[in-house]
């Protein structure tokens, strides 16, 4: 969980590609609007990491056990590398070549980056949409949360016109979306750059 949360931490830096595209939030030092960079997305991007690599195995009491290197020239490995780089190339491209907004383009990314990894690892398919669907829940309460603590603020800070401004119950779409591809691609990160396999 720790080395995993580290590495997302890095995530932090991607911040000044959504600001302002996607939202302008208050930050430390006004950091966010001064420089597109603020601390406060290393410590998300850190947090959402373990969270979403961890609570699969946690809940269902599941174990790691590394797979033989006979196992990594099968058929479906052939394409390891590809599935770990595709989410981060599917984003440059759609950022580069399209008018999308870049958190679509990352929805986009990461749902793709998904599905060619289960197409490598399907052992990983029960963690990988379960962690999707319980990241979704508590991203959804927390954001709720934020919501009842802040009235207006998603209208404040979020840049509603350049997205699709459908809100539910106050939280926009995207930001669901996010939770959902962002729980489906990353839970399965660590098993699948480290060789290993979940045993119940």
């Amino acid at each position: 969980m720790l080395l995993v949360s580290l590495a997302t931490a890095l995530l932090g830096f991607t911040e000044v590609i959504f600001v302002p595209a996607y939202w302008n939030p208050p930050s430390l030092f006004d950091l966010a609007v001064r420089t597109g960079f603020d601390v406060e997305s290393f410590i998300f991007s850190f947090a959402i990491g373990g969270i979403v690599v961890a609570l699969y195995n946690k809940i269902f009491h599941a174990s790691e056990e590394k797979i033989l290197l006979p196992e990594h020239h099968s058929r479906r490995h052939r394409f390891h590398l590809v599935a770990i780089i595709s989410t981060a190339v599917v984003f440059v491209v759609l950022f580069l070549l399209t008018s999308l907004n870049p958190l679509h383009s990352a929805i986009i990314a990461m749902f793709v980056g998904g599905i060619a990894t289960l197409y490598c690892r399907p052992d990983l398919k029960n963690k990988m949409l379960m962690s999707a669907l319980m990241f979704l829940v508590i991203y959804f309460v927390s954001f709720l949360m934020l919501i009842v603590l802040f009235p207006g603020y998603v209208e404040q800070v979020w840049n509603l016109k350049a997205i699709s401004g459908v809100l539910i119950l106050g939280i926009p779409l995207e930001e669901l979306l996010f939770a959902l591809s962002f729980g489906f691609i990353w839970s399965s990160i660590y098993e699948h750059i480290t060789w290993r396999r979940l045993s119940q």
